[in-house]
């Protein structure tokens, strides 16, 4: 159920690294047909990711969750013990890997802005909230489901009513929404509207940047787009599935 076409590329680099005879494949799935994937899943003891737009979904299915999971309400990878449908989120170890990065370390009272509501942007608020005296500001186009995702996070994430009062003296930007996939896309945040000194991660993928991460480099921010959380949440779940952590150099080096 991972959506990601760059995933199995670096999986699969792991796997033959660490000689374990096994395949990671991409499967597409719609919502109907979810409860018949994980079923077959479980049948076959299987494991793997789940992406856009199923995390919250897959949580709700799990018999079990670990305590980030739960925190998260989303699950990105999951696997079987007994029979029963575990689920673990290592977005948030992804995130917080790359934000740590553009913010040079400095993550002790920082202010994040967060454009999104959905299950990415809950581990991006995980990993904040482990950061001493950190705030951070959501929006989202559908105000109820900001809110939501604010309140879980509460009292360190508040709802912002505006893309401008989001990311009004951010030190970090986190687009957490599809935008930004097609170079033709709309920035999710204007440059004009981006503090002068905010660092800029977009969780989107793209094999040569978003076109909003290269504009707002040229623009002097510290920029970063979605692979390096991808390729970190991918060794985080490796290691959930076997027990040891994979070779991060043949993952990266399988990305485009």
């Amino acid at each position: 159920m991972e959506g990601r076409s760059l995933s199995p590329r670096f999986q699969n680099a792991a796997l033959r690294a660490a000689g374990i005879p096994l395949v990671y494949e991409a499967v597409n799935v719609d919502a109907a047909s979810l409860e018949a994937m994980l079923e077959t899943l479980r049948a076959e003891n299987g494991a793997g990711n789940v992406t856009i737009p199923h995390k919250e979904a897959v949580a709700a299915r799990c018999a079990r969750l670990t305590p980030l999971a739960s925190r998260c309400g989303a699950v990105n990878v999951f696997w079987h013990e007994d029979g029963d449908l575990v689920g673990d989120n290592t977005d948030v170890g992804g995130a917080d890997m790359v934000a740590q990065a553009l913010l040079r370390g400095a993550t002790a009272g920082a202010t994040v802005a967060v454009i999104g509501a959905g299950g990415a942007a809950a581990g991006v608020l995980a990993a904040v909230e482990g950061w001493g005296g950190a705030t951070a500001r959501v929006y989202n186009r559908h105000m109820p489901r900001a809110r939501q995702l604010a309140d879980r996070f509460a009292p360190f994430a508040t709802v912002a009513a505006t893309i401008e009062e989001a990311v009004r003296g951010a030190t970090l930007v986190v687009n957490a929404t599809p935008a930004g996939t097609r170079d033709d896309d709309p920035f999710p945040v204007p440059l004009e509207m981006l503090p002068a000194r905010a660092a800029v991660f977009d969780l989107v993928i793209h094999p040569s940047e978003t076109a909003w991460v290269r504009a707002a480099r040229d623009a002097g921010h510290w920029s970063a787009d979605g692979r390096g959380m991808l390729v970190e949440q991918g060794a985080l779940a490796f290691e959930r599935w076997f027990g040891r952590p994979p070779d991060r150099n043949a993952m990266w080096a399988a990305m485009p």
